[in-house]
Parts: structure tokens; sequence; C-alpha cells
């Protein structure tokens, strides 16, 4: 941890597996990260076990590091988690999570209405969770719609009519016009209950002082307009100039890259969000880490690397998918696993399987590119996969550039850099 100094900044990442807290110093560098994981058995739509955990986890901090420094603050939070709170910011019913898919038949009503590259397609989109609120949830004449970002930094203002642009994608905003669109109409989406949007790292106003008192924050402290948590992680790589790039070698490969344009393949689940003035364009295939647990465990995977040549290209032709069905970058869902034959040597076996996934990416850079996003010029690696040395040589050949070590991979510093960037925004 570093020494004590003012204006710092603090970013806030409500996670899928729990709440990190980062503190930014003027210069940007780290000062602190902090993690409080969810309770087992703890249900995780319920809102107010998230105010409660971050006003826990800012006590901790400060037990350790003095906040009367934080200038500014910021929060992210997964993708599409969608709650319907009142004005005071009660929820009324739980929170609709981001892989709640129970709005299938929703969905249905969507595709009927929204154009094809809208971000609210499908039964994840927090639209099609919104319909089944109002279709089977108990709602007021008034209410206000928030995502789980959007509602903690409500908690934050003491308001809950304000929402950023990366969260609201998936509701149906429209990031090209910077408006809610007029389809929205069709499906009897209540304007009054869809927030005022703002980009990403604006500054939205002074905490509200009741969750001053509550957190330990200074009353001055500026709220900023925060994102989702996989965008708040791309931030946190020291990505930000047109053309860098970061993937993430997860449970999924999931590419991302700051364009000049947006570009759109919803087919193929490509979209691109409005983020630092630039348009950040990216698509998720199947393969990935989940493919490799499903196959060997994590001591295996190490040892068996070692064994790998990354020099030499294997032989091996597969098809690395848990189940069949691909998006990205080609979009077939019948598109069935092949991992067969299977030699008896793990190591040539594991490496076939990396070889592939290598393989995977370069064709999914190449599709972005394709489609007007650009050509990769600086690219980040994030996600277990991305300490494993021979896969990381075998995607370095595979894609032609060089691979960089990002400055962090915790989106909680991604968010602390939206908090310093709204920050900068406000200072005359």
């Amino acid at each position: 941890m570093r020494g004590n100094a003012t204006g710092r900044y603090l970013g806030l990442d409500r996670g899928t597996s729990g709440l990190r807290a980062a503190l930014l110093d003027e210069d940007g560098q780290l000062v602190g990260l902090w993690r409080l994981p969810s309770s087992p058995g703890e249900p995780r739509d319920e809102a107010r076990l998230w105010w409660r955990d971050l006003i826990t986890l800012l006590h901790r901090v400060a037990a350790q590091c003095p906040l009367d420094g934080v200038r500014a603050l910021a929060v992210d939070g997964t993708s599409g988690t969608l709650l319907a709170c009142d004005c005071n910011g009660e929820p009324l019913a739980p929170a609709l999570m981001y892989d709640d898919l129970r709005a299938s038949a929703q969905a249905e009503r969507i595709a009927m209405q929204a154009p094809a590259d809208s971000g609210a397609h499908g039964a994840g989109s927090s639209l099609a969770r919104l319909l089944w609120l109002l279709e089977h949830a108990r709602l007021p004449a008034s209410f206000f719609l928030q995502h789980q970002a959007e509602w903690l930094t409500g908690r934050l203002l003491g308001r809950y009519d304000l929402g950023d642009e990366n969260n609201a994608l998936k509701l149906g905003y429209d990031s090209r016009t910077a408006r809610w669109p007029h389809w929205l109409e069709a499906l009897s989406v209540p304007r009054p209950a869809l927030p005022t949007i703002h980009p990403a790292g604006t500054p939205l106003g002074r905490i509200d002082l009741q969750a001053a008192k509550l957190t330990g924050l200074p009353a001055d402290t500026l709220v900023v307009a925060g994102t989702t948590d996989s965008l708040a992680a791309f931030l946190a790589t020291g990505a930000k100039d047109e053309g860098d790039a970061a993937t993430t070698l997860g449970s999924t490969l999931t590419l991302k890259i700051l364009s000049a344009r947006p570009v759109f393949d919803p087919a193929r689940g490509v979209y691109s969000h409005r983020l630092l003035g630039r348009w950040l364009a990216g698509g998720a295939s199947n393969t990935g880490g989940a493919v490799l647990a499903s196959l060997f465990d994590p001591l295996m995977l190490e040892q068996l690397s070692r064994r790998i040549d990354p020099r030499r290209r294997s032989c091996l032709d597969y098809m690395p998918l848990l189940r069949p069905g691909e998006r990205f970058p080609v979009n077939d869902p019948t598109l069935a696993p092949r991992l067969h034959p299977r030699p008896v040597d793990d190591a040539r076996f594991l490496h076939g399987l990396l070889d592939a996934m290598a393989r995977i990416e370069a064709q999914g850079y190449r599709v972005l590119e394709s489609l007007g996003a650009g050509t990769p010029r600086r690219l980040y690696t994030t996600g277990g996969g991305a300490r494993n040395p021979a896969w990381s040589a075998l995607r370095e050949r595979a894609l032609g550039c060089r691979l960089n070590t990002p400055e962090h991979d915790e989106a909680a510093v991604g968010a602390a850099r939206l908090a310093q960037r709204g920050a900068l925004e406000e200072t005359p």
C-alpha cells in the first residue's frame, strides 16, 4: 500500500463474485485494493445486501487507509442486472440478475420491434427483463428502472433517475443518437421509468449527506457515472487509445477493441459501447477456459503446458466447445464440438486445444476488422489463461503481434479511472 496522499479516486466493482474497491492516487497509481466476497447462501437479487456490502467494505478500507482524501468515485456492476425501485430507492421486486433467462417470451416480442443492431435483443437483455417485470410484478404506476451499478450510484447520490450509456445499451438505449428510441413505445415501455442517460465518466453530483455518513466518505465526494463490470475491466488494463484491444481468457473468450466508429453484427453478438469518446466493439466465443477445466485439473494444466513447444504448430484440428453452438467469430448454433482424435499424450492434446483457441481469437479480431473496428495496435490479456506462457506464445504467433501485460486486471481499478476522468472533467 502506498503512502497517504490527497486527491484519491475510488472505484467500486460489484461483480459476479462479490464487491471490490480500488483507490488510485493523483498520478493514477494504485494505492490499495480490497475485496468482500459474496456470502454463501445469500440471495444475489437482494439489492439491500449490495448496499450493506458497500458500507461494510468501505469501513474496512477506512480502517487501513483514511477516506478523507477521496475526491471522486464511480461504480461498475454486472451487465443486464435490472431493478425496479421507488423514488426512495426501495426495491419493488427482487432484482433480475445478469444470468436470469426467464424472459424468453418477452425477447420474442422485442425481436418484432427492435432494429437488428439493437443491444436489447435476447432473453439476457435488461429490456426483456423489464417486460417480464411489467407482466409479472405488481409495480405501481410510478417507478424507476436501475441497473445494478446505477442503483448503487443512486444510493450514493440520493436519486434514482440517472443511468449510464453502457448499462443502458441492453435496455434499448441508442448510443449513436444519444436517446431512447421511439420503437420502445410499441412495447408499452413506461418512459418516465427510464433513467436520464450520461456517458460513463460524467460527473453526476456530490454524495448524499446520509450516504456520506454511512460510508465514511467526504461530504464533497463527486459521484461519477459508472459502467458495466466488463468495460471497467477493459479500462483497468491501461487501454485508452484507438486500436487498443483486450482479450479476456476466462470461461469464454472475449475480445474488445477501441474503435473510431461503432460496428454491429447482432447475429454474431458484436455490439459497440461508447467509451472514452470512442467506441468499444467486441464479441465473445463459447470456447475458452471452461472447456479446459472440463478436461484437466489446474495442476495438470500447468504441468502439461510446460511440455508444449509453442514454436511448433499442432497438426490437430479441434473446435473446443463444451456443447453445440457458436456465435462469434462464426454464427452457427449447431456447430458441434470437435475434440477428437485425442492423442495418447495429453500434452499433445492440450497443445491442439490451445492452438485452436488461438486461431479462434485471431479470426475474431479479423472479423472485427472486417466490420470496420480496425486492427489491434496494442493488445492486452486478462483472465486465468493469461498466466499460461505456452498459450501466450501460441497466441502471439496466431495473432502476429506482441501481447502486452495489463497494468491491472481488476474492474474496480477501471471504475476508479472513470472517477478520476470525471473529476478532471469537472475541474475548470
